[in-house]
């Protein structure tokens, strides 16, 4: 099992966009990978979250990790978060 390295870009939107590193792991790990733009992967996972987000209420949190697999790591390049 390889490495997940998250890049300094997808730690820089850590708390304004609101993921954890193990959403993001558990994403990668747990999920179906596609195609994404410029030749890089995406996948996305749905989590239980019942909390506000920027005062509204959401039960559903959705980490969508974009990355590269490279030959001896998982680079994470951004995470993209969707509640509803």
């Amino acid at each position: 099992m390889k490495p997940i390295r998250m890049s300094g870009h997808a730690l820089g939107y850590l708390e304004r966009r609101g993921f954890s590193v193990a959403e993001v792991e558990d994403t990668i790990r747990t999920s179906g990978w596609e195609p994404a733009e410029l030749g890089r992967l995406q996948c996305q996972k749905d989590f239980t979250f019942g909390e506000q987000w920027n005062n509204v209420l959401y039960e559903t949190k959705r980490v969508r990790p974009v990355f590269v697999e490279e030959p001896h790591e998982i680079v994470v390049v951004t995470v993209y978060t969707f509640y509803f």
